[in-house]
C-alpha cells in the first residue's frame, strides 16, 4: 500500500502540517478544495463515521495510484453504494478500491468502479459479498474475467435476490464452474464432449459421463468415480491449468475404463477394515493397469507422469500408500521401504488376470500395516494419484447400508444409490459442429413440450467475451391449422408467384465452371493455342477458339427460411391492414412454391423465445421433406408469442445449414427486426450477440440475409446483417424487387 507521506516534512513540523502537506500532495489546487467538499457531503449524509472514516483516510492514496479527480468521483461511487447496498458495502469500498487500483493500474480502475456502480445497481445485497472475495478474484481471473463472472451470476439470477446471494457466497456450483472458465481453467463441461469419443476409442464402449454432484463430501468431489456404468468425474482439478488438466481427464476416464473391462466383480465389504479396503482398492487399481498397458502400452505415458511422490523419511499412511502406487505402477521407481518391498514382490509374482489376488494382497499388506502402529485417518483420506478414482465402484457394500458406513468413510464419499444408474442415462449426442461461436451440444432428456436439443454461447459485448453453454434451444412441435389458408394466399398473388419464380430460376448460383475453345473469352486456353500452332505449322488453318471463360452454368444452392414468430410479429405493418406475421406466411409460402419448383433444397422454421432457457425453434419443413399441404397447414399454424432471442436462433439454424453439400448456403431471416427478451434489460446485448452469430456462420461458409417486415418495432437490422444484407420490405410486391439483389450477392 503505498504511503501517505510523498514530501518530507521540515524539522519541527506538527501532525496537523504533515497532514496538510499530504493532502496538498495528493489533491493540488482546486481539487483540494473539491476534496474537502466530497468529504463534508459523505459526513452530513448520514451514512456513519465508518464510511466517512474510511474515504478521508485511503482517498488520498488512491488519488496517488489513479489520479486526484477519480479520488474525489469516489466520494459520490461510494455515497450511492451506502444508499442502495447499504453502510456496511459502502464502508468496504474505499478499502477495496486501494486494493484495485494496486491490482489493475490506472487504467484499469475506471472500469473496476463501472463494475462496482453495476451491482450496487443490479444486485445491492451482493455487494458486500463481492467485495469480500475481490482480492481472491481479482488475482484469479483478472479484471475482465471478473467483470464476464459478475455479469453472468447477476443475468443467471433473473432477478432472483436468493440466486444471487448463492451465487456471490460461491455456495452456487455454477459459480465454481464460470470461475473456472473465467479463469481458463480446464473442467468438466469443457471435456465431456472429447472425453466420449477418447474412451470410446480406447475400450470401444461409451459409459455415460456425469459430473460430480456439487453437494457430495469434498474427497468426492476431487476425484473421479464410478457405479454400475456411470462414470462421475469433478467439475475440475484444482490446481491442474490447461493441458495438465485435460490429461488428468483422459487419464482417469482411461483408468476407470480399465476397471470397466478388467473388475469382473465387485468385492464384498465384510469384515474389512479402513485400511485394508483401502489397500485393496490401491492394488485393484494397479492390477487392471498391468492389463490395460498390456493392451494398451501407450497408457503408460498418460498414467505414469502423475506418479510424482518420492521415497522419504515420513512414514505415514497415505504417503506409503502413493509409494506403493508409484512401486507397482513404475517398474523404475525403486523404494528403499521393506513394507513397499515386500508388496511390490508378492504383486509380481501373482497372474494380474486374477482378481482375488487384490484382496489377498491388500489383507495381508493391511494387517502389517497394523503390526507397524501406522495410524490411519480414513475421514481425510484422498486417493492419490489424483487421476485414479474413490474405488466406491469396486466395492458391495450389500443391502444394509450401516455395513458400509466405515467403507464411506475411508473413501470419503456418499454411496452412489443404485436407483441413479437406472436412470435413462445416455444423452443422446449430436455431432460437434462448431459455429463460430459454440458448437452444438448434447441433446437432453425428452420433455412433453419442448426437446431440449442444444446449448449455445451468447455474447457480452460489455465484456468483450462469449457467454459458453448460455442458451438453450428446445425444438417444439408444428401446430397444423388449415393448409387451404396459405393456398389461397399463395394463390391470391398468383402473377406474382410466378414472377418470383422467375427470378429463381434466372439466377445461376453455383461454382463458375471454366469453359475452353471459346472464341472470346477471359483468359488464354493453353491447349487450344498449343493445338492451333501447330496447325499453322503443318500448313492448316488455326482456329480462332483459343480463348476460355468462366461461367455459372447450374444451380448448386441451399436455403433455410427463418421466420421470426415473436410476439412483435402481430404488429400490423404500416398500412394497417395485415399483421407482420401475414406476411411471413405469404412471403414464406412464394418463396417456397418457387424453389420446389427449381428442386432447390431448402428448409423452413419458425423460432421465438421465453428467456435463455427456452429459445423455441420450430422445424416447418426439413431439406428433405417435400413442400406439400402438410407444410402449408403448418405455416397456417403458426401463432406470434413471446420473445425474439435472434442469435441462438441464428446460430441453430446455421448449425442445420452447415451440413448441406451446396456450393452456396443461405439463410434468410424474415423479421421485424428487433431482439429481445424478458431477461435482458440491455437492449443492445442481444443485438451484439446476433451480430456475433452472424460472423460465426460467415466464417463457416454460411451466407445470412435478412428481410425486414416494415413493423411499428425499431429495425437494428443493419447493425447485426450488415447494410449489404438486409432489406426492409412494407408489401410483399417488393419481393420481386429484393431477390435480384439477393442472388447477385450469392453470386459474387
Amino acid at each position: 500500500m503505498a504511503s501517505l507521506v510523498q514530501t518530507p516534512a521540515r524539522p519541527g513540523a506538527t501532525d496537523e502540517e504533515i497532514l496538510r502537506r499530504q493532502l496538498a500532495d495528493a489533491f493540488p489546487g482546486e481539487l483540494h478544495q473539491a476534496w474537502i467538499r466530497a468529504c463534508r457531503r459523505l459526513s452530513g449524509a448520514g451514512y456513519g463515521e465508518g464510511v466517512t472514516d474510511a474515504y478521508v483516510r485511503l482517498s488520498p492514496q488512491i488519488a496517488r495510484l489513479v489520479s486526484p479527480q477519480t479520488a474525489v468521483d469516489l466520494a459520490g461511487v461510494v455515497s450511492g453504494v451506502a444508499i442502495r447496498a447499504g453502510r456496511a458495502a459502502a464502508a468496504l469500498l474505499p478499502e477495496q478500491a486501494l486494493a484495485a487500483a494496486e491490482t489493475v493500474g490506472r487504467d484499469g480502475f475506471p472500469r473496476w468502479l463501472l463494475l462496482v456502480e453495476y451491482v450496487s445497481n443490479s444486485a445491492p445485497e451482493s455487494l458486500a459479498l463481492l467485495f469480500a472475495h475481490m482480492p481472491q478474484l481479482l488475482l484469479q481471473v483478472g479484471p475482465e474475467g471478473l467483470e464476464s463472472w459478475t455479469r453472468i451470476g447477476i443475468r443467471m439470477a433473473e432477478g432472483d435476490r436468493e440466486r444471487r446471494l448463492r451465487f456471490f457466497r460461491l455456495d452456487d456450483p455454477s459459480a465454481i464452474r464460470w470461475l473456472q472458465r473465467a479463469s481458463g481453467q480446464i473442467g468438466f463441461a469443457d471435456m465431456e464432449a472429447k472425453l466420449r469419443p477418447f474412451l470410446t476409442a480406447l475400450w470401444g464402449d461409451s459409459p455415460p459421463l456425469r459430473e460430480t454432484p456439487s453437494n457430495a463430501h469434498e474427497q468426492t468431489r476431487r476425484r473421479a468415480g464410478f457405479d454400475g456404468s456411470v462414470v462421475r468425474l469433478p467439475s475440475s482439478f484444482p490446481g491442474f491449468q490447461s493441458a495438465d488438466a485435460e490429461r488428468l481427464y483422459r487419464a482417469a476416464v482411461a483408468h476407470i475404463g480399465a476397471h470397466l473391462r478388467f473388475t469382473r466383480e465387485r468385492f464384498p465389504v465384510g469384515g474389512l477394515k479402513p485400511a485394508q479396503i483401502v489397500l485393496v482398492s490401491l492394488i485393484e487399481d494397479a492390477r487392471v493397469e498391468q492389463l490395460a498397458m498390456r493392451e494398451l502400452p501407450g497408457l503408460a505415458r498418460l498414467f505414469l507422469p502423475f506418479h510424482t511422490v518420492q521415497p522419504s523419511s515420513a512414514v505415514t499412511a497415505p504417503a506409503l500408500f502413493a509409494r506403493l502406487a508409484r512401486a507397482l505402477a513404475d517398474p523404475s521407481y525403486e523404494d528403499p521401504n521393506p513394507w513397499i518391498a515386500k508388496a511390490r514382490e508378492a504383486f509380481l509374482r501373482e497372474d494380474p488376470h486374477d482378481q482375488q489376488l487384490s484382496r489377498r494382497i491388500g489383507n495381508l499388506l493391511g494387517n502389517d500395516l497394523g503390526q507397524m502402529r501406522i495410524q490411519f485417518d480414513p475421514r481425510n483420506y484422498v486417493v492419490q494419484p489424483p487421476y485414479r478414482d474413490d474405488n466406491l465402484g469396486l466395492w458391495d457394500f450389500g443391502d444394509d447400508d450401516s455395513q458400509a458406513e466405515d467403507a464411506e468413510q475411508v473413501l470419503s464419499s456418499a454411496r452412489i444409490r443404485q436407483e441413479e444408474s437406472h436412470e435413462r442415462p445416455d444423452r443422446i449426442e449430436q455431432e460437434s459442429r462448431p459455429d463460430g461461436e459454440a458448437g452444438r451440444a448434447q441433446i437432453e432428456p425428452l420433455s412433453m413440450e419442448g426437446v431440449p436439443v442444444a446449448r449455445y454461447g451468447e455474447f457480452d459485448y460489455v465484456t468483450g467475451r462469449e457467454q459458453p453453454d448460455w442458451v438453450s434451444v428446445k425444438e417444439y412441435p408444428a401446430n397444423a391449422a388449415t393448409a387451404a389458408q396459405v393456398a389461397r394466399l399463395r394463390e391470391k398473388r398468383g402473377d406474382l408467384a410466378d414472377r418470383v419464380t422467375a427470378l429463381i430460376r434466372s439466377a445461376r448460383v453455383s461454382r463458375a465452371e471454366r469453359l475452353r475453345r471459346q472464341s472470346e473469352g477471359e483468359f488464354l486456353d493453353i491447349d487450344a493455342c498449343i493445338d492451333a500452332a501447330i496447325a499453322r505449322r503443318i500448313g492448316e488453318t488455326p482456329s480462332p477458339r483459343i480463348h476460355g471463360r468462366y461461367e455459372r452454368r447450374s444451380r448448386d444452392l441451399s436455403v433455410l427460411l427463418l421466420l421470426d414468430v415473436s410476439q412483435s410479429t402481430n404488429d400490423r405493418v404500416a398500412n394497417g391492414r395485415r399483421t407482420v406475421l401475414d406476411i411471413e406466411r405469404q412471403a414464406a409460402a412464394l418463396l417456397s412454391q418457387a424453389m420446389s419448383g427449381l428442386d432447390d433444397p431448402f428448409a423452413i422454421a419458425a423460432f421465438c423465445s421465453d428467456r435463455r432457457e427456452d429459445v423455441r425453434y420450430t422445424r416447418i419443413k426439413d431439406f428433405s421433406q417435400p413442400y406439400d399441404s402438410l407444410v402449408e397447414a403448418r405455416l397456417a399454424g403458426l401463432q406470434g408469442s413471446f420473445s425474439t432471442r435472434l442469435g441462438a436462433a441464428i446460430r441453430h439454424a446455421g448449425a442445420d445449414l452447415a451440413t448441406q453439400r451446396s456450393y452456396r448456403r443461405l439463410l434468410l431471416v424474415v423479421s421485424d427486426g428487433e431482439p429481445s427478451d424478458i431477461d435482458v434489460e440491455d437492449r443492445r446485448y442481444l443485438v451484439e450477440d446476433a451480430r456475433k452469430a452472424v460472423q460465426g456462420l460467415s466464417r463457416l461458409g454460411v451466407n445470412t440475409f435478412c428481410v425486414g417486415l416494415d413493423s411499428n418495432a425499431e429495425s437494428y437490422l443493419g447493425r447485426i446483417f450488415g447494410q449489404k444484407n438486409a432489406f426492409s420490405i412494407a408489401t410483399i410486391d417488393r419481393l420481386t424487387d429484393l431477390l435480384p439483389k439477393l442472388y447477385l450477392a450469392l453470386g459474387r
